[in-house]
């Protein structure tokens, strides 16, 4: 499906779907379904890595509520070095493309963690800002713009790669934590991230999820991420930043509701534990979309939002 070739960052992809980071593991979760191929996903993004092993948080980790599911992993990883030493050369660079997702409690962490991948194959550095400051009493960088920045322009230093910030939506302007990544030398947004939320056993009158709370994703956050999208979508599009779309997207029309939007490529995570082979079915929808539309390729499609005088954008009663 020639159609479905993008330019993101420079970087040629077989398909604007990108599977996220945290529902493929390093990568290889997937290639024991029948069916499956890495040729059909334009990029992997692996694991949350942090300098160190990590053995993440107590059960219970993962509970299914309607319309999503709460995870709260913990940054359950192996350290960079197992991943860049013993990982990568066991991906398949030729099929499909790999970024790593970097993860940090410190700058510090955060931009030794990218130093040691920029030395790797990886084609690109997502930076996952949601992680806890521990030197800030635990507030997560991705809250509040200034320390978002910090982050980014302390990792630019370390790589030449394309650095991609995941935002949050669990803060008050995510606009002004875009332009303040952008600013700092961020190469491109992943928007969104999960949302915050809980859930409680009615019977034992405790938390479900060990951690408490746990990040929401899939389809009841669709319409949050649609919204975040839009907001951050004019100052990405005035710097040539792309943007991976992501939040519940489980089909081609999702899929094409979030290029539609201001997505560059849209990012499948929660659905890929239900249908494996979800790309391949978004993959099919969005080609016979583009052909039906006259449409030459995703970026062509990518922010054809049409917005006019008499639609302007208000306030919710």
């Amino acid at each position: 499906m020639s159609r479905l070739i993008t330019d993101f960052c420079g970087l040629t992809l077989n398909s604007p779907i990108v599977l996220l980071s945290g529902c493929v593991g390093f990568g290889e979760e997937y290639t024991r379904v029948v069916g499956f191929s890495n040729a059909d996903v334009g990029a992997i993004v692996l694991k949350g890595t942090t300098l160190e092993p990590r053995l993440g948080n107590p059960s219970h980790r993962i509970w299914e509520t309607p319309g999503g599911m709460l995870n709260a992993i913990g940054l359950q990883n192996p350290g960079v070095d197992a991943v860049v030493n013993g990982i990568l050369p066991t991906l398949d660079f030729t099929e499909t493309r790999f970024f790593a997702n970097v993860c940090g409690s410190t700058i510090e962490e955060y931009a030794e963690v990218t130093r040691r991948f920029n030395d790797s194959a990886i084609d690109a550095i997502e930076i996952n800002i949601s992680c806890p400051n521990i030197k800030e009493g635990g507030v997560a960088f991705g809250n509040y713009p200034e320390m978002s920045a910090q982050v980014v322009a302390a990792c630019r230093k370390e790589t030449d790669k394309p650095i991609i910030t995941k935002l949050s939506p669990n803060q008050t302007d995510i606009a002004a934590n875009a332009k303040a990544c952008i600013d700092a030398g961020s190469d491109a947004l992943a928007v969104i991230n999960t949302m915050m939320g809980m859930a409680i056993d009615t019977a034992t009158r405790k938390p479900i999820i060990g951690n408490i709370q746990g990040g929401l994703s899939g389809p009841a956050i669709k319409p949050i991420a649609l919204l975040k999208l839009h907001q951050v979508s004019d100052y990405a599009r005035q710097h040539g930043i792309p943007i991976i779309g992501q939040g519940g997207i489980e089909t081609a029309d999702d899929a094409i509701e979030f290029l539609i939007g201001g997505a560059t490529t849209v990012g499948v995570g929660t659905a890929l534990f239900y249908d494996p082979l979800t790309a391949q079915r978004i993959n099919q929808g969005l080609n016979e979309y583009l052909a039906r539309h006259n449409f030459a390729s995703p970026n062509e499609l990518s922010r054809s939002l049409v917005l006019t005088d008499h639609q302007p954008v208000r306030r919710s009663c």
